[in-house]
């Protein structure tokens, strides 16, 4: 292994070209980058130790260190530096959106090594985590040693046994290398290298800050306050005054301390007054473009306040190095799709979680009243599904085309929805991803000794909540698809529909086939709803839309005053029901469709709507469905509908619920074990409200 590596060595010593094009010498870069890192990427300390053998090696050959520090000269001189100081981890673009495309085709066009923008070629040269650590591991004499080595001037001993053509541009050179460098400066006031780029990185990025807090939708939404009003006026100054003192005085002394003191004031002074939008949007809804730009502002200022450190640091070897590793780990995440996603959703996630919240409490029974009224709740909605159950069967018969097939069936369940909703009525599966949130405010609190309790107890609510609402639909949807079913034999004399999609529908229900893949993929349609119903009361509020009903001319003129008013409260309370229920109903009928134009066998297998159709196909086939086995068969299946569509909707929701309110970990334990304790010792509380509870009234 050491002679393979002294061969890769010796061949990336030979091949150090100062003349070759930009894109071979920075080719032999990343070439010198993979040999530091070897083939296992594991070890940290032999990345190190082939550093240090590297700088041992290149040491006392004179000649190669001299095209070294042409090829270096050539380098800082072609290549843009402030991109990956200033830039790395931010978007082009103060724009969600365009970043997120931006993001994705960096994913699929990978960068190219002929590049002048050392952001991009920083991310060829250090593609892995692996690298960040071992640059971090980087000890002091090590970083003394490449400063020496590579980027101070070479002694005059080391000259003599030069050839004289490369002596006479010596002088020269040295002097540029001197200045650019950035290890050597002549006096207090002369600046290095190293501290130019730092400053111009620096100007960038107040540049940057700035421009976010003066923008429109960033600035009508901050606090108004005399410390807000002036505070981004007040960056340029601060940093001005700043570069003149530190060109007067040098780095170290007190009074560019004291300077880099108050730029610093004002940076802390421009996050704070940034943070107050959060306040309005808190109140009036969450944008992610605004979230986008607020978390810009907070990052930038920490960039500036790693950039000072950095320039104001005596150990400028030790400071590079832990800036450049941590820019390592920066482009990384830079470049991942779900940590911006995640980032910058996380405020509108708990915003549309809190509404859900809630939403929820009116679905969980916590006393006999509410329990029996949830009950009949739910009765209200089976007997709605079953007319839907009848007239889907209607629209199967006409043999549309698929699109108009699924088209249709989805208006069909939309419209059955909203009834539903309009007459304060429920169905079962809709219910977890609006009592989720409610349940796991409960555990926000962890720590407190009764955040346990509480949460079981929000279990047992639940879960009891569930098995009223499943049996409400399902006590109402079957009577019901068979008296519809009645009624048509009577008056027309056919069933609601033949023996042959009896058959078939007792098939498709079967519990040996994809009945429970199926199931689960409707639960995530319906948690979906859940999330576009959320997102869609808070881009009503945030749009402020409820205001526009009530207030502007024209509605006022269309509907009057006091019924502009009352019609945008209405639309305040019930968007968000609107945008689930329409939303639900349409994914019902055109997922299947699209799934069908892709060639992909996929129905939908919601458990209300099963059991109406195979309470359809039993009244088509007589007492004598009970002695066929594809009843049973698909009995059983609709009986694992249920469980499987609430599980799926609930996880899913739960999940939501705990990453929007940042609960990172909990005492599973705890709640494994009291939640055991409440099966063992009262189990039909999950089923039935204990009795003589009055239980706390939810305010709706």
């Amino acid at each position: 292994m050491t002679q393979e590596i002294d061969d890769k060595l010796q061949y990336l010593l030979n091949t150090l070209d100062p003349d070759a094009s930009l894109a071979q010498r920075h080719l032999w870069l990343h070439g010198v980058m993979e040999w530091i890192r070897g083939d296992d990427e594991e070890d940290i300390q032999k990345a190190v130790g082939r550093v240090r053998l590297f700088l041992s090696t290149v040491q006392p050959l004179t000649e190669w260190r001299l095209r070294w520090r042409e090829w270096w000269l050539r380098f800082v001189t072609d290549i843009d530096v402030t991109p990956l100081l200033a830039d790395a981890g931010f978007a082009p673009r103060n724009a969600f959106v365009s970043e997120m495309a931006h993001r994705l085709r960096k994913k699929i066009i990978p960068a190219t090594p002929e590049t002048t923008d050392l952001g991009e070629l920083f991310v060829l040269l250090f593609p892995s985590l692996f690298d960040a650590q071992w640059i971090k591991a980087l000890d002091e004499k090590t970083l003394q040693q490449l400063q020496a080595v590579l980027l101070q001037p070479m002694a005059q001993e080391e000259l003599d046994p030069v050839t004289s053509d490369l002596s006479l541009t010596l002088e020269a050179r040295e002097t540029a290398l001197t200045q650019m460098a950035g290890m050597d400066t002549p006096g207090a006031e002369e600046l290095s290298y190293w501290q130019e780029i730092l400053i111009d990185a620096i100007s960038y990025s107040l540049s940057q800050i700035n421009a976010i807090g003066f923008a429109s939708e960033i600035r009508t939404r901050m606090a108004s306050s005399e410390s807000t009003a002036r505070v981004f006026h007040e960056l340029p100054v601060a940093m001005f005054s700043f570069v003149r003192v530190l060109r007067l005085h040098g780095a170290q002394s007190e009074a560019t301390q004291l300077s880099a003191q108050i730029l610093r004031g004002k940076l802390q002074a421009s996050k704070l007054a940034i943070s107050t939008v959060y306040d309005h949007l808190d109140q009036h809804g969450i944008s992610v473009g605004i979230v986008f730009m607020l978390k810009q502002v907070r990052d930038r200022v920490q960039r500036v306040n790693q950039l000072l450190d950095c320039l104001m640091s005596e150990q400028q070897m030790l400071s590079a190095a832990r800036m450049i590793s941590r820019l390592v780990r920066i482009s990384r995440d830079r470049r991942s799709l779900r940590k911006l996603w995640q980032e910058n959703t996380h405020l509108t996630a708990a915003k549309v979680a809190e509404r859900q919240a809630l939403s929820g409490e009116s679905y969980i029974t916590r006393n006999f009243h509410d329990w029996r009224a949830l009950l009949g709740k739910a009765f209200g909605g089976g007997l709605v599904m079953g007319v839907a159950v009848w007239f889907k069967f209607v629209l199967s018969a006409l043999a549309l085309s698929i699109f108009w097939t699924g088209l249709t069936a989805g208006i069909n369940y939309a419209l059955a929805f909203v009834v539903i909703q309009l007459m304060h009525w429920t169905v079962a599966t809709k219910q977890p991803a609006v009592t989720a949130p409610a349940m796991a405010a409960k555990l926000k609190d962890i720590d407190d000794p009764e955040a346990i309790p509480a949460f079981v107890d929000e279990v047992a609510h639940l879960f009891r909540s569930q098995v009223a609402a499943i049996v409400g639909n399902l006590l109402a949807v079957v009577p019901m698809a068979i008296l519809i079913s009645m009624a048509l034999q009577h008056y027309t004399g056919s069933p609601m529909i033949s023996d042959g999609v009896a058959f078939r529908t007792m098939s498709n229900l079967d519990i040996i086939g994809p009945t429970v893949l199926f199931a689960a993929i409707t639960g995530v349609l319906l948690f979906l709803s859940s999330l576009i119903g959320g997102w869609l009361e808070n881009s009503f509020v945030l749009n402020r839309l409820d205001s526009i009903i009530a207030h502007h001319p024209r509605s006022r003129q269309l509907f009057g005053t006091e019924r502009a008013a009352r019609w945008s409260q209405w639309w305040r309370e019930n968007i968000s029901g609107l945008g689930a229920n329409i939303s639900l109903g349409l994914m019902l009928g055109l997922v299947p469709s699209f799934a069908q134009f892709f060639g992909i066998g996929f129905e939908v297998r919601h458990v209300t709507l099963a059991a109406g159709q195979l309470g359809a196909a039993a009244h088509t086939l007589g007492l004598e469905v009970l002695e066929m086995r594809p009843f049973w068969l698909a009995l059983l299946g609709v009986s694992l509908i249920g469980p499987i569509n609430v599980m799926v909707n609930f996880y899913l929701a739960f999940r939501t619920a705990l990453a929007a309110q940042n609960v990172q970990r909990v005492d599973r334990h705890r709640i494994y074990d009291a939640l055991r304790n409440r099966m063992l010792y009262t189990p039909f509380t999950f089923f039935f409200p204990p009795s003589g509870a009055a239980g706390n009234k939810p305010q709706s």
